[in-house]
């Protein structure tokens, strides 16, 4: 695929379909059922009627990261207000982050944080769009639960709330390390969880920490180099024996998910059809040409217009199918992105 095609996947939404709030109930958003290879569109009116589709012996894999508080205001002596999102720590102390206004920020100048004053920063370097601090005290996850946000999206437009800080973490979210919520996952309560374990269906968990290249605007180096962001994941061992004796027994594996697809892809070995335990790094940039085996069905929210979401998503199923699906749901008024309307893409046992 070349970067020029990429317009093949834009689209208008209207604003009022962006979902900037999450629905009453987890389990109650709707959900738009696709068929991977057979020619099936259905709407169901709850999320919850996901398991008109699942089977005994289904293998359901999440990703149990959870969100971190790095979206942190800060100031300056003059009282001048910075918002960053404090994305990786490159070396002890030295954090890279995006900085609103920080052409206002010269080199040397010190910063600290609003909430409680107690942690500073200077700004060592800028490095493209991104400034780079120096932490006087150590930070780690419970410092951001102390000075930091929930990192709702920017296409809310709003501040987030003590809701958010709830809604956009899984029920079955674990540890701290990700700047995005796996949002496929949202919708699960843990009564759907249970309903889940009575029919002998697997959930899994791993573990793949999101980072704001999930956001990122595709270029044509990413086109040229085959290659996105990075993250770190982590399979764990009995995981992946549970994932090996399904592909073994032709069991299907879905995917709560782009980012554990991208996790579960990266592990996975075609030739041994086994999956690799640990941890793993993922650049993998999937697209509508490439053949994606780890896993037999996909559950998945609505994504931007050309980004490598859609290509992903596109690569799993065919892109007609998928662009034929998502022009459905605009016309149909789902709700789209992080809080919006979920997708289950999988071939029924019966059409």
């Amino acid at each position: 695929m070349e970067f020029q095609d990429l317009s093949d996947f834009d689209f208008e939404l209207p604003e009022d379909q962006i979902a900037k709030f999450p629905a009453a109930k987890r389990d109650k958003s709707r959900l738009l059922v696709l068929g991977r290879t057979q020619n099936f569109l259905k709407e169901e009116t709850e999320f919850s009627k996901i398991l008109n589709y699942l089977q005994e012996g289904d293998v359901l894999v999440a990703n149990a990261t959870r969100v971190s508080k790095r979206r942190v205001f800060l100031v300056t002596k003059t009282g001048r207000r910075h918002e960053a999102m404090f994305l990786t720590e490159t070396e002890p102390g030295v954090w890279k982050t995006l900085t609103r206004n920080s052409k206002k920020l010269k080199l040397g100048d010190t910063i600290s944080d609003e909430a409680t004053g107690k942690f500073l920063f200077s700004v060592i370097r800028k490095e493209e769009e991104f400034t780079i601090f120096q932490s006087e005290l150590p930070l780690d996850e419970n410092s951001f639960e102390t000075i930091g946000r929930t990192p709702i999206p920017p296409y809310f437009k709003r501040e987030s709330t003590s809701e958010d800080d709830v809604r956009y973490q899984t029920v079955y979210s674990k540890n701290l390390g990700s700047v995005a919520a796996p949002t496929a996952g949202l919708h699960f309560t843990p009564e759907l969880l249970e309903e889940l374990k009575k029919r002998n269906i697997e959930f899994l968990k791993l573990e793949l920490k999101v980072g704001y290249g999930t956001f990122q605007s595709l270029n044509e180096d990413h086109f040229a180099n085959k290659k996105l962001h990075e993250e770190e994941f982590d399979l764990p061992l009995e995981t992946k024996n549970v994932l090996d004796l399904a592909k073994k027994n032709g069991k299907r594996i879905i995917s709560v998910g782009t980012t554990t697809l991208r996790a579960l892809e990266s592990a996975y070995d075609p030739n041994t059809k086994t999956f690799r335990s640990g941890e793993g790094k993922t650049r993998l940039f999937l697209q509508p040409e490439d053949s994606i085996l780890s896993c037999e069905g996909l559950i998945t929210n609505f994504h931007l217009p050309q980004s490598s979401l859609l290509l992903l998503v596109s690569a799993f199923a065919e892109k007609e199918k998928i662009l034929k699906a998502y022009k459905f749901a605009i016309e149909q008024n789902f709700r789209f992105f992080s809080y919006g309307d979920s997708m289950l893409i999988l071939d029924p046992e019966k059409v």
